[in-house]
């Protein structure tokens, strides 16, 4: 069985105006780096991108 705390959840920020508008997960042992994403955001109607936020 595999471990669950090597998963952690996190939000994800958009770059442009700032919002929170996303939580997900990853495996910090894979991907150490920050996860970034183009998703939609409803604050700007539009497809930006989107960055894990520090903690």
């Amino acid at each position: 069985m595999a471990k669950k705390d090597d998963r952690i959840s996190f939000t994800l920020k958009c770059t442009e105006c700032g919002e929170e508008n996303y939580l997900t997960s990853k495996n910090k042992k894979k991907n150490p780096e920050r996860l970034e994403q183009k998703k939609y955001c409803n604050v700007c109607r539009k497809v930006t991108l989107h960055r894990e936020k520090k903690k």
